[in-house]
């Protein structure tokens, strides 16, 4: 399978969502019309991550006045994400699953990690998603390093 690249329409899923500690369904096709913010990110539990997730938080207000929304996707199942979103957040932006089928969506989108370190976790990358669809950029990550949000928020600029 080939990786989702810069101009292709966005692969589609369902996924499980947590929202501010309510759980539900993320459709990506149900977004249409937003810009998002895919961020994919290796586990819950970890420093940066929670750090990566946290700086989305204190800053949603920069990505909503550019009209769009954050995404964060790892493979921990919606359990482990409920408890961790109770540990560290709140959040008011969708943290989904893609626990089942493993990695199916990050698999997709070409991040899923197949060999170690990190087998069976995501890459942690984001994916600029524009309101037609349409991946209007992406940029994987070392596992130990938070994507810059000026960065984010300069591909949002350009959009």
């Amino acid at each position: 399978m080939s990786a989702a690249g810069v101009n292709d329409l966005a692969p589609d899923f369902d996924l499980p969502v947590l929202i501010a500690g309510v759980k539900g369904r993320f459709r990506l096709s149900e977004q249409r019309g937003k810009n998002l913010l895919l961020a994919f990110y290796p586990s819950n539990w970890e420093p940066v991550s929670a750090e990566q997730m946290i700086g989305y938080q204190v800053d949603r207000k920069k990505f909503l006045a550019r009209r769009a929304e954050v995404v964060g996707i790892s493979v921990d199942s919606i359990m482990n994400t409920s408890a961790w979103e109770r540990e560290i957040g709140p959040f008011d932006f969708p943290l989904c699953s893609d626990f089942w089928p493993h990695g199916e969506v990050s698999a997709a989108y070409g991040v899923l990690r197949r060999e170690e370190p990190g087998c069976g976790a995501t890459e942690r990358a984001i994916f600029m998603i524009d309101a037609a669809g349409r991946i209007a950029f992406r940029q994987t990550y070392d596992f130990t390093s938070v994507p810059p949000i000026a960065e984010a928020l300069a591909a949002l600029d350009n959009i």
